[in-house]
């Protein structure tokens, strides 16, 4: 397994649901997106994404997510219980990643879930490494 720590910056977002079909908009407008996320060699993350398109939809919302917290990796499981975040109900969790690496990028994907009003959605992102802190 690859170090995580450092600067990761997002550069590629997938969702399909539940039955594997691609869902209609990629998470956080698809290619127009603005995320960061650091590990610390002392265990602590934090993460950052938002939609960045100029223009949403009208029958859609700019999705925005942030979270931070303690973390654990240990094979390809990645756990952060979260201590600080733009989502009440994520507060005090513990959020857990797939985490594997592409040459170099890492992917990291959360467990099927709903997000917002949308219908459960398999997440997945990936991830270029921009510092070593």
């Amino acid at each position: 397994m690859e170090n995580i720590v450092g600067t990761w910056a997002l550069i590629k977002t997938k969702a399909v649901d539940a039955n594997g079909t691609p869902t209609k908009t990629a998470p956080f407008g698809g290619t127009d997106f603005i995320g960061r996320v650091v590990f610390t060699k002392e265990g602590r993350m934090s993460a950052a994404i938002t939609d960045a398109r100029g223009k949403i939809p009208e029958e859609e919302s700019r999705e925005y997510s942030c979270y931070a917290g303690a973390y654990t990796l240990k094979d390809s499981t990645l756990i952060t219980k979260v201590d600080a975040c733009s989502d009440p109900a994520r507060m005090g969790t513990e959020q857990v990643r797939t985490v594997s690496f592409e040459d170099g990028i890492m992917v990291l994907q959360p467990p099927l879930r709903s997000y917002g009003n949308k219908p459960a959605e398999l997440r997945t992102l990936w991830w270029k490494k921009i510092s070593d802190i």
